[in-house]
């Protein structure tokens, strides 16, 4: 699942792939490096010999993977296990995994055993599919089949709460409760917990019996439940349009922010110099001169392959970075070059819920211990009052008050970043910059966030930048959507604006490769990886991989800013954007 932690730190990829090589096919380690540059081509890498050369410290995350699966391709195996490989990866990234996934199956005749909870996924390449909850398989069956027409509760459940681009509901279904211990199971069905279909009999153990339709199905009451729809939680739309906010002055507003990194190590400094390969200083603007603005209450959502420096803009608004050029302004003050003391204040407003919990989290620390740091620090309550305050911040995020005693390892993904939001909370801040908050979560636990999400911002009037890879959770819950690519903010607009043609060339690409249950759409765009000539175009920083390229004139000139109207602009050489083909 996770090639940073995977792949030895302190060994050159070309050497680690090669290992297996030399024990399990007798190779000098001269011959297995050279297979390894080899294999490395194979799956689709150009720089195949720079790449065999590099620390995994030095590659993308999308690189790594694909460094990983040359690697358990070198003993040419049959079956190939698949242990979540796309979940922390970007959709056009994703996309090319699974492209190069489909090839190898069919060129080497593999199976292959793909582990995920991203169910799009699973309609793009499975031909077949399990579903499993608590330790069983509760259902199985042609893809297809299962994804459009699941019987089992659990599957209805996952199903109902994918959010789906073009598709706008006032919340997510999500399934209530938790999994239950695998160390305590009570007898009869596993899921009637949390089974909104329950009834009599489901307390009797079920084995996975045969459906007319020819799945497999763990389940009492097949036969009447099989048509039914998971029951959704709607509640009214209590908010606004982002058309009807009210306008004068923003929130958070960015004028020409810039921020440039210099990299000395990496595949991105590497070059050949004659026969030689040798690493140079290579600047590198993770952002570059963006002009944005939040407005109170409104969620902008941001988007972009990673690298694209999303995480950098938020981390740079916030002054947890600092910017090299430019300005920015929250609640009308100017931040950029503001000292400590004005930035302490300032923080009370603007917070961060950060990706990963179990990294933001002290594990030394309760869960009251957590939350209460920024209420006493700030000096919004005594220590002996925070208590009381951190009471009602759980139950705000929906915990129960107990919690407050727990550590973070007592609970699950959705509970630890629970805590994560109602740390940030803890202030009572008008701004909050959500940084992946949800890609490490299943659907179902993904959908409960996006949920609470979306109902505190009504609650509290706080607004968003949310930033994320998942264009349908930003779909659900954005009022506007900013499309980042190498630092640069190449269209923006309203939600609707920004899902339909025209579209930017870039926007247009990450949406084909957003994974549906639709399956795969039939005019995908497939991108070529990056590489160090698409770094070093003067011009559009899309341009070496545009599929739109209109000649010479994207490589060497700086695209105009077009502006659609109604706050809809983009950065390119077509006047009006581009259509769908």
């Amino acid at each position: 699942q996770d090639p940073f932690s995977v792949l030895n730190p302190s060994l050159r990829v070309g050497r680690q792939i090669g290992e297996g090589l030399v024990h399990h096919r007798g190779l000098s380690p001269e011959d297995a490096l050279k297979r390894a540059v080899a294999l490395l081509g194979e799956i689709g890498i150009a720089e195949a010999e720079a790449v065999a050369n590099a620390y995994p410290h030095e590659l993308s995350g999308g690189m790594r993977q694909r460094a990983l699966i040359a690697g358990a391709l070198a003993a040419e195996p049959e079956l190939l296990i698949l242990d979540e490989p796309t979940t922390a990866l970007d959709v056009t990234i994703e996309a090319q995994i699974l492209d190069l996934l489909s090839d190898l199956r069919e060129k080497r005749g593999l199976a292959m055993l793909f582990i995920t909870h991203n169910l799009g996924v699973v309609r793009r390449i499975a031909d077949r599919v399990a579903v499993l909850y608590a330790g069983e398989v509760v259902e199985e069956g042609a893809a297809r089949k299962v994804l459009s027409q699941p019987v089992h509760p659990y599957a209805k459940g996952l199903v109902a709460s994918i959010p789906r681009i073009g598709e706008r509901r006032a919340t997510l279904a999500s399934i209530a409760g938790r999994l239950p211990d695998l160390r305590r199971i009570e007898p009869g069905c596993r899921f009637r917990p949390r089974c909104p279909f329950a009834a009599e009999g489901c307390e009797a153990s079920q084995s996975l019996l045969g459906t007319s339709k020819g799945e497999r199905v763990r389940c009492h009451r097949t036969a009447a439940v099989g048509n039914l729809a998971w029951p959704g939680e709607e509640r009214p739309p209590s908010r606004k349009s982002v058309a009807a906010l009210p306008e004068g002055e923003p929130l958070v507003e960015t004028r020409d922010l810039a921020k440039t990194f210099t990299l000395t190590r990496g595949l991105a400094a590497l070059r050949f110099e004659g026969l030689k390969l040798v690493s140079r200083p290579v600047r590198v603007p993770a952002v570059d001169r963006v002009t944005l603005s939040i407005a109170p209450g409104e969620v902008l959502g941001l988007v972009g392959e990673s690298g694209s420096g999303k995480t950098t803009l938020g981390r740079t608004i916030l002054r947890l970075v600092d910017p090299d050029s430019g300005v920015v302004r929250i609640k009308g003050e100017d931040v950029t070059k503001a000292p400590q003391g004005r930035l302490t204040g300032m923080r009370r407003l603007a917070q961060i819920v950060f990706q990963n919990p179990d990294s933001s989290l002290n594990p030394r620390k309760t869960v009251r211990e957590i939350i209460a740091r920024p209420i006493v620090r700030f000096g919004l309550a005594s220590a002996a009052e925070a208590p009381r305050r951190v009471a009602q911040l759980l139950d705000l995020v929906r915990l129960p008050a107990h919690y407050a005693d727990r550590y973070p390892h007592q609970m699950s993904g959705g509970e630890k970043q629970r805590v994560g939001i109602a740390r940030a909370l803890a202030t009572g801040p008008r701004f909050i910059v959500c940084d992946e908050p949800v890609s490490a979560l299943d659907v179902s636990v993904q959908a409960a966030i996006v949920n609470l999400l979306a109902e505190l911002r009504d609650r509290l009037s706080v607004a968003y930048l949310l930033i994320t890879h998942d264009i349908s959770v930003v779909a659900h819950l954005a009022d506007r959507i900013a499309v980042m690519y190498r630092g640069r903010i190449v269209e923006i607009g309203t939600r609707d604006e920004v899902l339909r043609p025209p579209y930017h060339p870039y926007t247009e690409a990450l949406l084909s490769a957003v994974p549906t249950l639709e399956g795969e759409a039939a005019n995908r765009i497939r991108l070529p990886l990056e590489s160090r000539r698409s770094a070093q175009t003067k011009g559009c920083v899309f341009a070496a991989r545009c599929p739109r390229r209109k000649g010479p004139e994207c490589e060497t000139i700086v695209p105009p800013v077009r502006d659609l109207g109604r706050g809809h602009r983009l950065e390119c050489h077509h006047e009006r954007g581009v259509e769908r083909s």
